[in-house]
């Protein structure tokens, strides 16, 4: 049976989050540029998003000017409930 590790990580409090980091080439700083970028995550302190910007830190020559964090559950316990039922059509 396949486990959908998204929906696990939701319904432990990941939210789905949304990235935009402006950032600016060493050679053209005089452009700003934008990466959109998402993943699940947990707020307030985002730990992947924070090894993501670390990692960006150390292996992209870019440099961030600033990033913009939005994030929206994707399931509330209003949306979800479980049921008992089990239906087989023959």
């Amino acid at each position: 049976m396949k486990t959908d590790i998204g929906f696990i990580q939701q319904l432990s409090g990941a939210r789905l989050t949304t990235a935009e980091i402006y950032y600016h080439m060493p050679d053209h700083p005089g452009l700003l540029q934008s990466f959109l970028w998402q993943t699940l995550d947990r707020a307030p302190d985002y730990p992947r998003l924070i090894k993501f910007l670390d990692f960006w830190k150390r292996e992209i020559e870019a440099v961030i000017h600033s990033v913009r964090v939005a994030h929206a559950g994707l399931i509330t316990p209003s949306d979800w409930r479980g049921v008992d039922l089990d239906l087989r059509l023959q």
